[in-house]
């Protein structure tokens, strides 16, 4: 969650709009107060998309290597 003052808001609000988009909570304060927040809009009932999480996980090369801390347990 970030916080952020209402001028500071008022300068960026695209950008804040787009960390929305993302999942991001901002809390805007006046006189370090809060007095808003942002959050994403919740879209029940919604069916992932197919291939959205595209290039987001990856698997190390030795990923099927024996373990050296196994041994014992192998033999």
């Amino acid at each position: 969650m970030t916080t952020m003052a209402i001028e500071q808001a008022q300068e960026n609000f695209a950008k804040l709009i787009d960390d929305v988009t993302l999942g991001e909570h901002i809390v805007i304060t006046r006189n370090h107060v809060p007095i808003a927040e942002l959050i994403p809009v919740t879209h029940p009932n919604q069916k992932p998309v197919f291939g959205s999480a595209k290039g987001m996980i990856s698997i190390s090369e030795d990923f099927d290597a024996p373990m050296d801390d196994f041994q014992d347990y192998t033999a």
